[in-house]
């Protein structure tokens, strides 16, 4: 009888989990006009972003002595600097002189960057991976100066081959996209991390007397397990936490990212969007709105799709307030009137208030005004749509 109750239990919640999550599987090449209402959202629920005026993929910025420093994945992960998130940005360098020291491939083009300062040193959590591939590291280099020569020190996990990837959390994860959170309470610094696979963890990190940092207990890890989608499938990843008192803000990217053009787009809904959950502890559990679980596939949506133009944001990151303003939310996104390629993804930010605890988007002053009608440049063709309507 029990066992029947079992099965009854998690009949019904499969199905009403397929009621809400994602189905990720249609996707539309070469699309038509005709297409078009099945992939962007014309709605305006969501402002437009104010312009970073940078082209960036998974966006990370830090702010040292009034200057903001943004860095991003690529070629020895290339950064650039600037007085204002709104540009213009000069490019300082890389953190990198050469390949990382992981051997692993496509070690010379490191992956979504988390920049952060530390016991008075910068540190560069940067990933080395391939799509679609679990033989992923985490690395991390250091400074004492965001604009003199940084060491690279390595990895810091595996997945799929390497140090300790045989063990838990390892395993079942994929590592890439590394973020960093102290816990305000006791001072404890966490690495998150995770890529579809198991989701998002974060693992309790340790620094020794010259700065070098490690997994703490490295045998047997102390993980925990922050997000988890069910289902065959699980898009989320990019994740990144802030502090705004008393909470702990977990963001991170679900849905598709790329490829659009060469894999086709999604159908509406299933292209990234910024999600968010909340606790008091830095190790969960985090919530959504309705007090349901990230770990049982639920979250905040705080950003997506809007107004036809703007698609698919993500890789998103918070800059604290410093007194003369809020946080700020950044993220990229792909500008319709510019293009969909990997290579086409925008700068964009949005400052950031709290109501009820919950972060919302701010609409811009003045509100950013969207042209009408709006340019979408496609693979094949140009098209002319207008909230909804297309011609």
């Amino acid at each position: 009888m029990i066992l029947l109750q079992l099965l009854l239990s998690l009949t019904l919640l499969s199905q009403s989990l397929a009621a809400v999550l994602p189905r990720y599987s249609q996707r539309i090449l070469n699309p038509t006009s005709n297409d078009l209402t099945k992939i962007f959202t014309f709605s305006s629920d969501f402002p437009p972003p104010n312009s970073g005026n940078l082209q960036v993929h998974d966006p990370n910025i830090i702010e040292e002595n009034d200057t903001l420093y943004l860095f991003k994945g690529g070629i020895h992960i290339p950064y650039w600097k600037a007085s204002s998130i709104s540009g213009p940005w000069t490019k300082v360098g890389t953190v990198l002189s050469k390949a990382s020291v992981i051997n692993k491939k496509n070690n010379n083009r490191p992956w979504a960057p988390t920049v952060t300062k530390y016991k008075g040193r910068f540190y560069c959590f940067y990933a080395i991976s391939q799509s679609g591939s679990q033989d992923s590291a985490i690395g991390y280099a250091s400074t004492s100066d965001l604009e003199k020569e940084w060491t690279d020190h390595g990895a810091l996990i595996n997945t799929g081959s390497g140090e300790h990837s045989q063990i838990a959390p390892y395993k079942n994860t994929n590592a890439i996209d590394p973020a960093f959170q102290v816990d305000e309470k006791s001072g404890q610094p966490y690495l998150i991390y995770g890529s579809y696979w198991d989701n998002i963890y974060s693992l309790p990190l340790q620094v020794d007397k010259d700065g070098k940092l490690s997994i703490k207990n490295e045998q047997k890890p102390d993980a925990t397990h922050l997000t988890f989608m069910p289902g065959n499938w699980r898009p989320q990843e990019g994740a990144y936490m802030s502090y705004h008192e008393p909470y702990y803000y977990l963001w991170f990217s679900q849905g598709i990212c790329c490829n659009m053009v060469q894999g086709g787009f999604p159908l509406k809904g299933e292209e990234y969007s910024i999600r968010v959950g909340r606790s008091e502890s830095i190790t969960g559990p985090f919530m959504d709105k309705s007090g349901k679980k990230l770990l049982e596939g639920h979250s905040e949506e705080i950003y997506g799709s809007n107004n036809g133009n703007v698609y698919a944001p993500g890789g998103v990151g918070v800059l604290p307030g410093n007194g003369k303003r809020g946080d700020i939310l950044y993220h990229h996104f792909f500008n319709g009137s510019i293009g969909f390629k990997d290579s086409d993804t925008q700068l964009g930010w949005h400052y950031l208030e709290y109501k009820d605890g919950w972060p919302v988007v701010k609409t811009q002053d003045p509100p950013v005004k969207v042209p009408e009608p709006i340019k979408f440049t496609l693979p094949s063709v140009t098209y002319m749509a207008q909230m909804g309507k297309t011609s």
